[in-house]
């Protein structure tokens, strides 16, 4: 008996949506973006769909207005531009295996888990490279070891991380630290302070900190959002757990503007999945492609708090 060919029996949008990667794709793109601190902060370039694995950019040096004398030709100044290359050779990817059976049983829920989870890993992943190069603003090291920070407690003495003498955050430490980026003459807007919890915690202890003037009202624009806690002397303040560990058992706080650094994505967040026969199940995985370069050595400084 011939069987009917019945429209009923396909496989179709609806009973197909678990595998359609435009679905995963939106997600993660969404939870990309919420977990984002670091990187909404710095300047970021769009290389996307271009080839090629560094990006150059000028930095022309500033010049300096000279007096005008009567009957006199101006003064002409000698244009010096240096050149800052960032190499895009960071790529990383969150990948699950999500074999037929677990599909079958578990709720439509799951897919959102993975897709959040592998947002905020990416997103952290991100940030993480951004905060790091924290270390080697102020002619630093590059190195874990901090010899470019500060201590909390007072913004004007040198961290050790031998003998380690991180303390905690202080309202004179802020000052000093804004004192310093306004002594390089760095732009008053845009700049910004990534505090640790601990940090965090301090500063709830500290009244002036809790009053309406650092948290702001309700609706006003200053509500807790990617982690922006308050607003300090004119600074937006972020919490992040994703502060940068220091040699010594010390957290670092970022006060920085935004030309600190640059964020040059190549690939932007993606999705895909591929339903792999051999392991009756389907392989999802998110994937991104950047790099990440300090741009102005003195548009930062770092103070060390206990973790």
């Amino acid at each position: 008996m011939a069987n009917t060919l019945s429209g009923a029996n396909s496989v179709n949008v609806s009973n197909s949506a678990n595998f359609i990667p435009e679905i995963w794709s939106d997600e993660i793109v969404a939870a990309y973006k919420k977990n984002l601190v670091a990187a909404n902060l710095i300047k970021k370039m769009n290389f996307r769909g271009k080839k090629g694995d560094t990006v150059h950019i000028p930095a022309p040096v500033r010049g300096a207005a000279s007096a005008k004398t009567a009957e006199n030709a101006v003064t002409l100044q000698a244009g010096s531009v240096n050149d800052i290359a960032v190499l895009i050779d960071k790529h990383y990817e969150y990948s699950r295996l999500i074999e037929d059976i677990a599909e079958v049983q578990a709720l439509t829920s799951m897919r959102q888990f993975y897709t959040d989870d592998a947002g905020y890993a990416l997103a952290k992943q991100v940030d993480t490279d951004l905060i790091r190069l924290g270390r080697g603003v102020n002619s630093g090291a590059g190195t874990a070891a901090y010899a470019n920070a500060y201590i909390g407690g007072d913004g004007t003495t040198a961290y050790n991380s031998g003998t380690p003498n991180a303390s905690a955050l202080t309202d004179a430490a802020i000052r000093r630290s804004i004192q310093r980026l306004d002594d390089a003459d760095v732009p008053m807007d845009g700049r910004f302070l990534v505090v640790p919890p601990s940090a965090r915690n301090t500063l709830m202890g500290i009244d002036r900190y809790t009053e309406q003037a650092f948290v702001g009202e309700t609706g006003s624009g200053n509500t807790i959002r990617n982690g922006e806690i308050g607003n300090l002397y004119g600074i937006p303040v972020f919490v992040s757990s994703n502060a940068d560990t220091a040699t010594g058992s010390a957290r670092i706080c970022l006060l920085a503007h935004k030309d600190f650094a640059v964020l040059v994505e190549q690939q932007g967040i993606r999705a895909q999945t591929q339903y792999k026969q051999e392991f009756l199940g389907t392989l999802f995985t998110s994937d991104t492609i950047y790099g990440v370069k300090e741009l102005r050595d003195d548009a930062a400084v770092v103070l060390a708090v206990p973790a």
